[in-house]
């Protein structure tokens, strides 16, 4: 199947809910929203959402939007160097096809012109999405214990960082 990655505009709102609730559903232990949280929120809540952060797609052939990431800058006055990548879900059909990969490239690749480094937290038990934020070029730098409860469960996230000023493979002391 082929893809093809783009921006997210308000024009997407009813894709990117379908997109989004799936994963919720699906991967309960892999956000911090629940499914019936995000439900609620009206049209004009996700638009606004599309708008203030910065949302890339995997777009089918077909056109529809089989995968998702989010980019947001921290706005605090001493930390506005850093960004953070969230949301990230693709749909099983695609997995494997290198456009998660792709996805998260296009993000760098936007955060390259606002900050040099972008963080995310990926839960400790999900080994095939550590294995991809590894592949992308993202580095393990701590754990946040009992960071979520899920349906009675706590999961520990790790803490993940890639530093865009940096050459790949160069190791941070």
């Amino acid at each position: 199947m082929s893809y093809s990655i783009r921006r997210l505009t308000r024009n997407d709102v009813d894709a990117y809910r379908a997109t989004r609730l799936e994963a919720l559903i699906n991967h309960p232990e892999s956000y911090g929203t629940s499914p019936e949280a995000f439900s609620a929120r009206t049209d004009e809540t996700l638009v606004t959402q599309l708008t203030n952060l910065t949302y890339f797609g995997v777009i089918t052939d077909s056109g529809d939007l089989a995968g998702i990431a989010a980019f947001a800058i921290d706005d605090g006055e001493r930390e506005r160097h850093r960004g953070w990548v969230m949301q990230v879900y693709l749909k099983p059909a695609l997995r494997g096809t290198g456009a998660a990969l792709a996805l998260l490239e296009a993000v760098a690749e936007h955060a390259r012109a606002h900050v040099i480094q972008v963080h995310l937290m990926v839960g400790a038990h999900n080994a095939p999405a550590i294995r991809l934020y590894e592949k992308a070029g993202f580095k393990t730098y701590g754990t946040d214990p009992r960071c979520l409860l899920v349906n009675g469960r706590y999961i520990d996230e790790h803490m993940m960082v890639r530093f865009l000023d940096e050459a790949p493979g160069k190791t941070r002391r």
